[in-house]
């Protein structure tokens, strides 16, 4: 029996198949043997034989086994769910999925900033009762973002938010690297970047950092026509004092993909407020997900033939 040079595990992105990941790697490598789990005993037989592994999970005692493994290609963008040690420890890389989210959260932030800003829900409220009446409404042209968080999906909003004439200020960790926006500031900085801004838009990964970074100190210093959108993780926020800035009307409102809690509770105050949108973590949604991993991990089996080596990879986190 041939041992393959990937092996797909059985989890699902987005409800697709793993078969359909696996498509996509035969399309971009046909002439390497891409084999693909459909049963748990299937998986542990290939973790135990191929070179390569892609998915979500891997538990740490598959490491035992897996005496030809070299990398393990996870399918998400953080790894925080994995033993990256263990990894490190048995020698084997880990790679993770950044840069797949940056057209579609992106697309989905600034349809969140026009559906807000057009009163779009307004509009569907009207319709619904057959109802003609205008009213007031915004526009993005000449505002100011704050953009928390300048990783692919942070890059891939600001191209676009330049395009509607919006302002950027960034926020990260090494405001010294710069950045694709107007300005860049590092988390010190943060409540000056919120109170300068129209719009705070969450894009950050889950640290020590970020977590509780929209509390009730950051909301105070948003502006009271301003508005929140969370594409990163629900615990950036602090919920009670997000709930308590909507009932004061301390800020205009906000768009969230990601909640502390998640899911959000069916009594939670947070869906009674008309100016929030709720998206059941959806925002990276999209059919292009398997096409975009597929070439990421196409490209580095390629560079790992190259050079022998599983060293300089693409997004490489061991």
């Amino acid at each position: 029996m041939t041992d393959p040079d990937i092996a797909v595990l059985r989890q699902k992105v987005h409800g697709m198949a793993s078969s359909s990941y696996g498509a996509a790697l035969r399309d971009r490598l046909p002439d390497r043997e891409v084999a693909v789990a459909t049963t748990s005993v299937e998986e542990r037989d290939l973790i135990e034989r191929a070179r390569v592994v892609t998915g979500i999970h891997f538990e740490t005692e598959w490491l035992e086994r897996a005496e030809n493994l070299d990398l393990f290609a996870c399918a998400y963008a953080g790894t925080g769910h994995l033993d990256i040690d263990a990894f490190a420890d048995a020698g084997v890389a880990v790679t993770n999925a950044a840069g797949v989210h940056g057209p579609n959260i992106s697309e989905y932030v600034i349809g969140a900033l026009v559906a807000h800003e057009r009163q779009f829900r307004q509009a569907w409220e009207h319709q619904e009762r057959n109802h003609w009446e205008a009213y007031p409404v915004r526009e993005l042209q000449g505002s100011t973002a704050a953009v928390v968080g300048l990783g692919a999906i942070g890059e891939a909003l600001t191209e676009k938010l330049d395009a509607f004439g919006v302002e950027t200020v960034g926020v990260r960790y090494t405001p010294e690297k710069g950045g694709p926006t107007d300005e860049v500031v590092g988390f010190d900085d943060v409540h000056d970047a919120l109170a300068r801004s129209d719009y705070v838009i969450l894009a950050c990964p889950l640290t020590d950092t970020t977590r509780g970074l929209i509390d009730d100190e950051a909301l105070a210093s948003m502006r009271a026509d301003g508005l929140l959108i969370n594409v990163a993780r629900g615990p950036v926020v602090d919920t009670d004092a997000l709930v308590t800035a909507l009932r004061d009307v301390d800020i205009r409102g906000a768009t969230l993909d990601v909640t502390d809690p998640e899911p959000l509770p069916a009594d939670h105050p947070l869906w009674s407020f008309e100016n929030v949108q709720i998206t059941p973590h959806n925002a990276g949604n999209t059919p292009k997900y398997y096409d975009r991993l597929a070439d990421i991990l196409a490209t580095n089996l390629r560079r790992m033939e190259e050079t022998g080596a599983v060293d300089g990879l693409e997004n490489q986190v061991v």
